[in-house]
C-alpha cells in the first residue's frame, strides 16, 4: 500500500525507460529542471568544481566539492564522498546538486560529489573506480581541505548506494583509504534479480523490475547472467562483509529493490558490523522527491541525525 501523500502524485510521475541512455538521460534532466530546490543555507559554502586524477590510470574523474565558507586554519571537518543514482544509466553532479548541498549545510562536513562515468558507454568497473578515486582524492587533500581523515564517509542512493557499498568493500580490501561509514539509501546491490520483492514489483513507481533488468545489463555488459559477476559490481554477491564500516540502510516498502538492502543490512549484522535499518512504509523507490510528504520529511530528519552522529558532528 502506498502512503496516501504520495499515492495522490503517482499519476504524473514520469515513465523511464533506460533502452537509450541519452534519450533517458535528457528527459530526466528535463524533468528536474522543471523543479525548483529551495537550500537553505547554500550561501555558507564554497563550491568548485574540480577534476581529480583518476584510479591506475583511469581518465581524471569530475567532482563538485562543497566546503564551509571560512572554516579556520587548523580546524578539522569531517568528509563525505556523495555517489548519485540513476541506475548507473543516468544523473549527474548537477542532478544530485540540491542533495549535496543540502548535506554539507545539515553536517558541516566538505561533501565531495562524484561525476563518475556512466553506463553503458563505460559499464564496469568505471563508474567504481571513479567513486574510489574520488575517495583517494578525498584524502590524499585531506588536510588542503580541512577534513578529519578519521570522519571520512560514504554516501549513495539507489545505484549511488551500490557504489558506495562496493567502494567500502575495495576499500577494505585494498587497506585504504579509511572509510568510517557508509549511508546506502534504496542501494541498488543485486544483479541476480531473484528477491520476493524483485519479481512483486513489475510495475512499481519510479523504479520497477524491467528498469532493473535495462540498468544491470547496462552496467555488467558482456557479464551480465553470469556467475561471473564480482562482488565489486555487485555487493550482495560478496562472500564476506566482515571489517566493514558501520551502516545505515534505508529502504522503501514498494521497491523492488527492499528486500536486498534488508538482507544485506542483515548480513552485516551476521558479520558483525554495527548497522541501523529503517524500513519506510507506503513508500516506493524514489518517493523523497515528494518531500513534502510526512513520510519523506522523516525520512530527511533521519538521516541528517544519523550521519551527523557517525561523523562525530555535536548537535547545536
Amino acid at each position: 500500500m502506498i502512503d496516501p501523500e504520495l499515492a495522490a502524485i503517482v499519476e504524473l510521475l514520469p515513465k523511464m525507460d533506460l533502452v537509450d541512455p541519452v534519450a533517458a538521460r535528457q528527459a530526466f534532466e528535463a524533468l528536474l529542471a522543471g523543479i525548483t530546490f529551495d537550500i537553505p543555507g547554500i550561501e555558507t559554502l564554497d563550491i568548485e568544481d574540480r577534476m581529480v586524477p583518476g584510479h591506475d590510470g583511469d581518465p581524471d574523474v569530475s567532482v563538485r566539492v562543497y566546503r564551509p565558507t571560512g572554516l579556520a586554519a587548523g580546524r578539522l571537518v569531517p568528509g563525505v564522498v556523495m555517489i548519485h543514482g540513476g541506475g548507473f544509466v543516468i544523473g549527474s553532479v548537477e542532478v544530485e546538486h540540491a542533495g549535496a548541498a543540502q548535506m554539507a549545510v545539515n553536517t558541516g562536513a566538505v561533501v565531495v560529489s562524484v561525476d563518475y562515468r556512466l553506463a553503458p558507454e563505460h559499464p564496469y568497473p568505471a563508474g567504481l573506480h571513479d567513486c574510489y578515486a574520488a575517495l583517494s582524492s578525498l584524502h590524499a587533500e585531506a588536510h588542503a581541505l580541512g577534513v578529519d581523515p578519521d570522519r571520512v564517509a560514504l554516501a549513495g542512493t539507489s545505484a549511488g548506494g551500490g557504489l558506495a557499498a562496493a567502494t567500502a568493500l575495495l576499500a577494505r580490501d585494498r587497506g585504504g583509504p579509511p572509510v568510517c561509514f557508509q549511508l546506502l539509501h534504496i542501494p541498488e546491490l543485486d544483479d541476480r534479480l531473484q528477491t520476493g520483492s524483485m519479481q512483486r514489483f513489475v510495475d512499481s513507481p519510479m523504479w520497477n523490475r524491467p528498469l532493473a533488468v535495462q540498468s544491470w545489463q547496462a552496467y555488467l555488459g558482456p557479464l551480465y547472467g553470469t556467475e561471473d559477476v564480482p562482488a565489486y559490481a555487485a555487493p550482495a554477491r560478496a562472500a564476506d562483509l566482515s571489517g566493514l564500516p558501520p551502516a545505515y540502510i534505508s529502504t522503501a516498502e514498494n521497491d523492488p529493490l527492499r528486500d536486498e538492502g534488508i538482507t544485506y543490512a542483515q548480513r552485516l549484522l551476521q558479520a558483525g558490523v554495527s548497522v541501523e535499518l529503517h524500513q519506510f512504509p507506503g513508500t516506493f523507490h524514489g518517493s523523497a522527491v515528494v518531500t513534502t510528504a510526512a513520510v519523506s520529511r522523516r525520512a530527511q530528519r533521519e538521516s541528517v541525525l544519523v550521519l551527523r552522529q557517525a561523523l562525530g558532528v555535536e548537535d547545536d
